[in-house]
């Protein structure tokens, strides 16, 4: 899906779909890309001229073929083609299948969570007020072809994560070690001097008052609390 997905709207931008295109019919194409592009790799922090030719899912795969996608576009039809690579976004309207959303579940309704390795794992956690606020940057500048990451650069432990979100409700989570899935990696670490440099991208919000904001929202919408942690 996100191949094909991507491939379709590539063809819109460009006017494939209904003729033969000379050039693109869209000023800007903005690809929401993903960290895990990275797959196993040794440098740390992440940077975007890493190689990232050996994914480790087929999502990531799917990513990046995507972007190559847009460069090939971007060759030949003059598309701007900027991919976004997210770092552990998270925040209200969060996936259910994320971490911080499978957390609170756990602590209001005692559902079991694995806890990776541990909780030995570091991730690079980015609110999504920030994540957005650099989606909005990029649609305003049209960059030719450029791979930009949208971190936080601030990686934090899994296992400091998840007792955090305890430590605010007051609550333990039901967790259960698990091992770390093949498709997993130990770190994600966003190099973020590309998207400060071409962006003006500063993310502000801290991983505490991210947690914090996330579980005003999941109390409000999800258990109809009101407005208190």
């Amino acid at each position: 899906m996100n191949l094909n997905g991507t491939l379709v709207l590539l063809d819109a931008a460009v006017g494939r779909l209904g003729a033969i295109a000379q050039h693109a019919l869209v000023g800007n194409f903005i690809f929401a890309s993903t960290s895990s592009v990275y797959g196993a790799t040794r440098r740390i922090p992440f940077v975007e001229t890493d190689p990232c030719d050996q994914p480790l899912a087929p999502y990531p795969a799917s990513k990046r073929a995507a972007e190559l996608l847009g460069y090939t576009y971007h060759h030949l039809y003059g598309l701007n083609f900027t991919a976004l690579r997210f770092f552990t976004v998270y925040g209200p309207r969060n996936r259910p299948d994320m971490m911080a959303h499978k957390t609170a579940e756990s602590i209001y309704f005692g559902r079991e969570v694995p806890l990776y390795n541990n909780g030995q794992m570091h991730r690079d956690w980015t609110y999504i007020d920030d994540t957005v606020r650099g989606v909005l940057a990029a649609v305003d500048r049209p960059l030719g072809y450029e791979i930009i990451n949208l971190g936080r650069r601030e990686p934090v432990l899994l296992s400091d994560f998840v007792r955090l979100i305890e430590e605010l409700t007051g609550r333990k989570a039901n967790l259960v070690p698990a091992p770390v899935p093949d498709a997993d990696i130990p770190y994600t670490y966003a190099d973020i001097n590309k998207a400060r440099r071409l962006l003006d991208y500063n993310p502000t919000v801290s991983v505490r008052e991210g947690v914090t904001r996330f579980l005003k929202w999941y109390e409000r919408a999800v258990l109809g609390r009101g407005e208190h942690v």
